[in-house]
């Protein structure tokens, strides 16, 4: 596990942001619950994608049925998060964040109350690594404790999340025509400005006013840290 020690200020933390489920049947998550820092980035991501194939065995084939693509499975995301207060053995902060993390699995009082259960949903953002950046529900948490206070207090823990995509409409496919978009979510950072987002997605700086419309944003030059925008697809800004 990699430590965040000796790193200058300009280290970009990995964070997983955990939002109220849809509640009137869209793809895009709620309202912003809570945003789970890691204490320690991670040394490595584990992304899995499959497709899914479909044969059906019938009489007389005898090299067996011609298989049919049935679509693209979502994508799972499997990831390490250290945790530790050892210097700090009076704190209560291991305890904390572990339970933060399996609360991901509860279902929210708020989609309870609209008769529409449903466990969070969250988002895992690492900087400008886009690829492990996609809408995703938890689907386990393994919490394992190494070290405890005099008081028997969990001061270290190591814990295994693993996500799996909600694909969606409005994440993957232009309305319109019905074709595949590359249409995403990407969680403001330290030093982001609309112009710097639209060059690096789409080449174009001027492109920031597609950016700022689909998120209704009056005034470019007030981009808070943690704020998720939804960037459009190239096709769409092209238009």
């Amino acid at each position: 596990m990699a430590g965040g020690g000796g790193a200058g200020k300009s280290l970009v933390r990995a964070t997983i942001a955990i939002h109220e489920p849809p509640l009137g049947g869209g793809t895009s998550p709620g309202g912003l619950i809570s945003n789970f820092s890691f204490d320690f980035n991670p040394s490595q991501l584990q992304i899995s994608r499959r497709a899914t194939w479909k044969a059906t065995t019938t009489p007389g084939h005898h090299d067996g049925p011609v298989p049919e693509y049935m679509g693209p499975d979502p994508r799972e995301l499997s990831v390490e998060i250290f945790l530790d207060r050892s210097q700090t053995p009076d704190s209560n902060d291991v305890r904390k964040n572990v339970e933060s993390l399996f609360s991901c699995c509860e279902t929210t009082a708020s989609s309870i109350a609209a008769n529409k259960p449903s466990t969070p949903w969250v988002i895992f953002q690492w900087g400008a690594f886009s690829t492990a950046r996609f809408n995703a529900y938890v689907t386990s948490v393994d919490a394992t404790y190494t070290l405890f206070s005099t008081t028997g207090v969990p001061i270290r823990a190591t814990c295994r999340v693993s996500l799996r995509e909600v694909p969606g409409q409005t994440a993957g496919q232009n309305p319109t025509s019905g074709a595949l978009t590359a249409r995403r979510v990407h969680r403001v950072v330290s030093g982001d400005s609309l112009q710097s987002l639209a060059w690096r997605e789409y080449g174009d700086a001027t492109a920031w006013r597609a950016i700022a419309e689909a998120n209704g944003i009056d005034d470019p030059a007030q981009l808070t840290p943690g704020t998720a925008l939804m960037l459009p697809a190239a096709e769409e800004v092209g238009r």
